[in-house]
């Protein structure tokens, strides 16, 4: 990805943004998905790669589509969009997004991986709904919202399309003055995420005395 500072185009770089308000503001983060009892493990990596070639010591691909209902030959961006893996990490669950199958069936990740690594595999839920849910809480949260700053994952723009939501979505965001992109990663605090929806919400100017 390209970034451009101060008319500059930059490489393998990243841009700190410091921003200084008066307005009130949430940071946030929300996802679609609920895990199942069903967990897929590690068991042989290429960890720098960030692909996974065995889970449960089977072929990766063949053992993920196995868990989600579906044949290898079936497996691509919408199903992967529809079927994430998820880890548990200090009581909550975050994503780890397939990126896609290579031709020996392994998989490669978006987000870093390692063996021994404990997949739970979920199920989606409303997006529309959830995010609707998310976006009125902070509205009531912060007052009112001005601006919502936000980094969508791709594979949410995805799975609203597979289940033709995508007009709905772009309403929800018009509503709410959600401004932002989609992203391959999203961070929220120090966690690196996939397949969902992070930003800052900031709510109404405060009143001067």
């Amino acid at each position: 990805t390209s970034l451009i500072h101060n008319g500059r185009e930059l490489q393998r770089s990243a841009i700190l943004l410091m921003v200084e308000t008066d307005f009130p503001f949430h940071v946030f983060k929300t996802q679609n998905f609920e895990p199942t009892p069903i967990k897929l493990v590690v068991t042989a990596a290429d960890t720098e790669n960030r692909i996974v070639h065995e889970l449960n010591a089977e072929p990766a691909a063949l053992e993920y589509a196995s868990a989600i209902g579906l044949l290898p030959e079936d497996l691509g961006p919408f199903s992967f969009a529809s079927h994430p893996l998820v880890v548990k990490v200090g009581g909550d669950y975050y994503c780890r997004s397939i990126r896609n199958m290579n031709a020996d069936g392994s998989l490669s990740f978006f987000c870093a991986i390692d063996e021994g690594l404990v997949f739970t595999v979920a199920r989606p839920q409303d997006m529309l709904h959830s995010t609707e849910n998310m976006l009125e809480h902070l509205d009531s949260k912060l007052g009112g919202i001005d601006l919502v700053v936000a980094f969508d994952c791709i594979l949410r723009r995805l799975d609203a399309e597979t289940h033709q939501i995508r007009h709905k979505m772009d309403e929800l965001y018009r509503k709410y003055s959600v401004a932002g992109f989609h992203t391959y990663g999203e961070q929220y605090n120090a966690m690196h995420l996939n397949q969902t929806l992070t930003g800052i919400a900031f709510g109404q100017r405060p009143s001067r005395s």
